[in-house]
């Protein structure tokens, strides 16, 4: 199931751009639960409740993404049109609530991650596997690399558009035409930190805040310290996915495209471990992956993440069935 984009949407950008706020999304009845945090915290989730004995699949959203996204309206429809159950948890803040602890969420967020994967695999014994689109992508990759056989509690991964080296897009998304996602993301970035001021005074700078004019100067003011880095260069660093892909043991499919403005296609790892499939088609954009003649459509992405695992679930089966023969 190779992925080409449509002739009629040429380039990495419009790629991007057009699928994100142009292609109608699928309607997708959400149940939403609130869950209370260690920290005193909240985290808002929406369900799709699927028929009873089908998969489970959870997907963690990107920077400032909700279950709204597009991708996830996509693949909630996806699930929902196979009778399976669905679940997109909101990071801190994402919700359409202000959160109520000293904090927001990173790229790094594995134990966030860690303590809603194993909530959600409490309750459900059947089969299970995770997403994570973009940021969220990354902070999966990196609960998936730094739990190792731990992680198996689901039963397959998939990362889309993960920064897979935050300091190399943190560099492609300070200048020229990429500017356009920085400001995007700072719109709506801070103003939640201010409002995180009203809460906590004097819980960072404001005015270093409001000068902030890309994302490196808005994660050395408010991401690094508020989550216990050092500072940007630490952040950038420490929470890199790459540094932990030849440590997964799930099977794991890594699909970025090599004309992801957030990524360049030149800075994508070229090793992981065996349990990982490294997918780089040479196009696609950031999360975007249309399809099909104007005006497209965005189920090409959803259908591919079931694919793999329907393919993982395939291997599992077979091998059962092989081990039975043998006994």
């Amino acid at each position: 199931m190779p992925y080409r984009a449509p002739r009629w949407l040429p380039g990495g950008h419009l790629q991007t751009i057009y699928p994100a706020t142009c292609i109608a999304r699928p309607p997708v009845a959400y149940r939403r639960e609130r869950w209370t945090s260690a920290d005193g915290d909240f985290v808002d989730l929406d369900f799709v409740d699927g028929q009873p004995g089908r998969p489970l699949v959870v997907l963690f959203h990107g920077l400032e993404g909700s279950s709204d996204s597009h991708y996830a309206r996509a693949l909630m429809a996806a699930l929902a049109a196979r009778g399976w159950s669905g679940v997109v948890p909101h990071f801190r803040g994402c919700s359409g609530e202000p959160n109520l602890a000293p904090r927001f969420y990173h790229s790094g967020d594995a134990a966030e991650v860690e303590w809603i994967v194993r909530s959600l695999r409490a309750r459900h014994a059947g089969v299970f596997y995770a997403a994570g689109v973009s940021l969220g992508g990354n902070a999966l990759l990196r609960w998936l690399g730094e739990s190792g056989h731990d992680a198996s509690i689901v039963d397959a991964a998939c990362a889309v558009s993960a920064p897979l080296d935050l300091a190399r897009g943190g560099a492609a998304l300070s200048s020229g035409f990429n500017m356009i996602y920085t400001r995007m993301f700072l719109q709506t970035l801070k103003p939640k930190c201010l409002a995180k001021l009203d809460q906590f005074p004097g819980l960072f700078d404001r005015a270093a805040l409001l000068a902030a004019r890309d994302l490196y100067a808005f994660d050395n003011v408010v991401t690094a310290p508020l989550h216990g880095y050092r500072d940007t260069d630490d952040y950038w660093h420490r929470a890199s996915a790459r540094h932990v892909l030849d440590a997964i043991t799930v099977p794991t499919l890594v699909l970025n495209a090599r004309n992801d403005p957030f990524l360049p296609g030149i800075h994508l790892p070229p090793t992981a471990s065996a349990a990982v499939t490294l997918e780089y088609p040479a196009t696609g954009g950031h999360v975007g992956f249309p399809s099909g003649p104007f005006p497209g459509r965005i189920d090409w992405l959803a259908q591919r993440i079931l694919q793999h695992f329907d393919r993982v679930s395939g291997t599992r089966a077979l091998s059962d069935a092989e081990l039975c023969d043998a006994g």
